[in-house]
């Protein structure tokens, strides 16, 4: 109650009218933050009323993405004591406070650019700040890998969220996911910073014992098998997550526990996720790489490695960008999961294809939905005709 007395204190002054009203918008993104509005779209006239609102959607997703953000701080700090020789010596809380510090940067920079072009937009327009970012802002920096630099993230952020967001209207009208457009930027802006063996463990560490250590590299698995390589992780280490790459996606653990979350919560839909992972084992198991057992890497380890979980349950399901039919989503995550394996199988040069995937597919979404809707149309019409 004092919270919202505060805040209903300081709404006349940030009304028309008010001393600050040209910030009213921030204003009002803050009172919804805290609160569900009152307000409803007519005066008269039957309402219906949802406990959950977009921010109480957005919130069960952070929530659903705690694991991952957790467990990629540790797996920084995890990552950087093995190649600086001190890994017997640092535990648990020492890997992870290492990885906090170096998450922490890229969180700040991603909601500050991210948020500030919102709320410079929404004021201009004179609307309120839509909340869509909330969640794109934390999905950023998981999907960079560790070493991005600061600067790079900041224009990339930036890039998407005018030109994959606002030009199409704001959140509720964007056509591909900004997170991933935000990843397509960085890949083809800065492809040095996005893929190669030294981009992911920081470069900026300290062996515990020796002192600086410079010129360090460290392959993923998707890596490995680009070169013709055999696979240097045992499939536990790809479930558990404790092998380089993105921030956030590589424990399959900590996704699954976000996506049973989503599931729950009725945010996610289950169909896409199902229907990327039977595209994904299928193609898989049809297109492996090379010789599976002269490489190390048999077919379902294809779904543990790279962004495929994480993008088929934080990215696949977006629902601003997925399709809405029933039908659309099985064909829609289906293609997802099967254009992923493609990318990687028969494209060497780019072994990762979850996110050219989910971007191709994006296109295709509200064709997906057309498709159903107008069946459906065409059979109630005929159904009409007989009567």
């Amino acid at each position: 109650m004092g919270l919202k007395k505060i805040l209903d204190n300081l709404k006349p002054t940030f009304s028309e009218g008010g001393k600050l009203s040209a910030f009213g918008s921030l204003y009002d993104a803050m009172e919804t933050f805290f609160y569900v509005p009152n307000e409803t779209a007519k005066k008269k006239g039957a309402q219906i009323h949802d406990a959950i609102d977009s921010k109480r959607s957005i919130f069960f997703v952070i929530i659903a993405l705690i694991p991952a953000i957790l467990f990629g701080m540790y797996n920084i700090g995890y990552q950087h004591s093995l190649v600086a020789g001190c890994a017997a010596d640092c535990g648990i809380l020492c890997n992870f406070l290492y990885g906090l510090a170096v998450m922490l940067p890229k969180i700040v920079v991603a909601y500050a650019v991210g948020l500030g072009i919102e709320v410079a937009v929404a004021q201009w327009k004179k609307e309120e700040v839509h909340e869509g970012f909330f969640v794109t802002g934390i999905l950023i920096p998981l999907i960079v890998p560790v070493n991005c630099p600061l600067w790079i993230l900041a224009i990339a952020t930036a890039f998407a969220v005018i030109f994959a967001k606002e030009v199409f209207g704001g959140t509720g009208m964007n056509i591909f996911n900004p997170a991933l457009v935000t990843r397509a930027f960085l890949f083809f802006a800065y492809p040095s910073m996005m893929s190669g063996d030294k981009v992911w463990v920081n470069e900026n560490y300290m062996d515990c014992i020796n002192g600086t250590i410079d010129g360090v590299s460290q392959a993923t698995p998707l890596g490995q098998l680009g070169a013709g390589e055999p696979v240097s992780y045992s499939a536990m280490d790809t479930i558990i997550g404790t092998i380089p790459g993105s921030i956030g996606e590589t424990s399959v653990i900590a996704i699954l526990i976000g996506a049973v979350i989503l599931i729950w919560a009725n945010i996610a839909s289950w169909k896409i996720m199902l229907s990327t992972f039977i595209g994904g084992a299928l193609f898989a198991y049809l297109l492996p790489y090379g010789d599976a057992e002269t490489l190390n890497f048999p077919w379902w380890e294809q779904l543990t490695v790279g962004g495929f979980c994480f993008g088929a349950v934080f990215m696949a399901t977006d629902p601003v960008t997925s399709p809405r039919t029933e039908g659309g989503k099985w064909i829609f995550g289906f293609l997802i999961g099967a254009m992923a394996i493609i990318i990687r199988v028969l494209n060497p040069g780019y072994p990762e294809g979850m996110m050219l995937a989910i971007l191709l597919m994006n296109i295709f979404a509200p064709l997906f939905d057309y498709c159903f809707v107008q069946a459906n149309i065409n059979k109630r019409a005929k159904r009409a005709a007989k009567k």
